[in-house]
């Protein structure tokens, strides 16, 4: 009798934790609100393990010695339960299937995250790694499960005309390439922001019109928009699922998080306390919402990772990166772009 509801109680338990992790894909429930929590069990794998971190993201091996950063999980609110990241559920879900990440820096930092979290998961699995400039595959090769990273810091295409680089608003060639891909999470807005020599245009394309320059804000939402068109007239979403991660906050101002003397994230420990930024949210949060909003059907899913970074201000390489000077606007790796992937994978499951 004892023995019979010990096994009807476990399986009470079964029940419950499956609806609460349902819930996490439920409509009532947002994982992108809630509150850093500190979490023993944490971080989900040894960075020194992983083979795929570069330099610029490799905080501990260039001397970060404060890895309390490392110990925080992201708690949705609404008691809402985001699963543990299972690389190896992971890979069995995708197997013979291709992933892509499409592009800046910040699409790298992601890209790597998901590496390291399917490595520490199967750390004895052959893999095959090739780098063709700025572009990345790797692949799983006991589960045929191809990653790519896509280096394309704009989306649309810039070409290089008499005149000098043209950014294309209207035009993305290489989409031909992307929508052959089961799974794709685009990200695009920090190079939009860029001045010369940084600025990688000379010219802007736009409605048939060749522009030196124009309104940046309005550049990023006019390429956006031809992205969002490209999906809905290019990409077979019956058969590939399409992600657009939101943009990743900078802190390089202690005024944003209420220390105004402070000019830089070199020194920042812990958290922002709470669940809420004091500045508010960046430019693109907005455009980003309004245009997939506008589009005819509702095919994106957007990985609204903003807010929940911008409480991270300890969670960038600052100096740790190799001599790529002070750097208050990557992750390290491990660290927060690993939350990105396990709120990823909670919206694949």
């Amino acid at each position: 009798m004892v023995k019979k509801l010990f096994y009807e109680f476990i399986f009470f338990l079964v029940i419950i934790l499956a609806v609460l992790i349902g819930s996490s894909k439920a409509n009532g429930c947002d994982l992108f609100e809630g509150n850093w929590t500190i979490d023993d069990s944490y971080p989900m794998y040894d960075s020194k393990a992983c083979p795929f971190i570069r330099s610029e993201f490799d905080c501990i091996k260039f001397g970060r010695t404060n890895l309390d950063y490392l110990k925080y999980r992201w708690q949705p609110s609404n008691g809402c339960v985001l699963p543990r990241f299972d690389g190896k559920g992971f890979l069995e879900k995708f197997r013979g299937k291709k992933i892509m990440y499409i592009g800046d820096s910040l699409s790298l930092n992601i890209y790597e995250s998901l590496l390291c979290l399917l490595h520490a998961a199967v750390p004895q699995a052959k893999y095959n790694q090739v780098i063709l400039r700025e572009n990345v595959t790797v692949t799983f090769l006991d589960y045929g499960v191809e990653i790519v990273l896509f280096h394309s810091n704009l989306l649309v295409d810039i070409e290089v005309e008499k005149i000098g680089r043209v950014l294309k608003l209207d035009s993305i060639k290489d989409g031909q390439i992307w929508k052959n891909f089961d799974l794709l999470i685009f990200n695009t807005w920090l190079w939009y922001t860029r001045r010369p020599p940084g600025q990688q245009w000379d010219y802007v394309e736009f409605n048939g019109k060749i522009l030196k320059d124009m309104d940046r804000v309005e550049a990023f939402r006019a390429g956006l928009k031809t992205w969002t068109k490209w999906v809905e007239t290019d990409v077979d979403t019956t058969k590939t699922k399409v992600f657009f991660q939101g943009a990743s906050p900078a802190h390089y101002h202690g005024s944003e998080w209420g220390e105004p003397t402070v000019n830089n994230c070199l020194n920042e420990t812990t958290p922002v306390n709470g669940s809420t930024y004091p500045s508010g949210l960046p430019i693109p949060v907005n455009i980003v919402k309004q245009e997939l909003q506008n589009m005819s059907k509702q095919i994106v899913n957007l990985l609204d990772i903003t807010k929940l970074s911008q409480l991270r201000k300890d969670g960038h390489p600052s100096k740790y990166n190799g001599n790529h000077g002070m750097d208050c606007t990557h992750w390290c790796i491990g660290g927060v772009p690993d939350t990105w992937n396990q709120i990823l994978y909670a919206s694949l499951i």
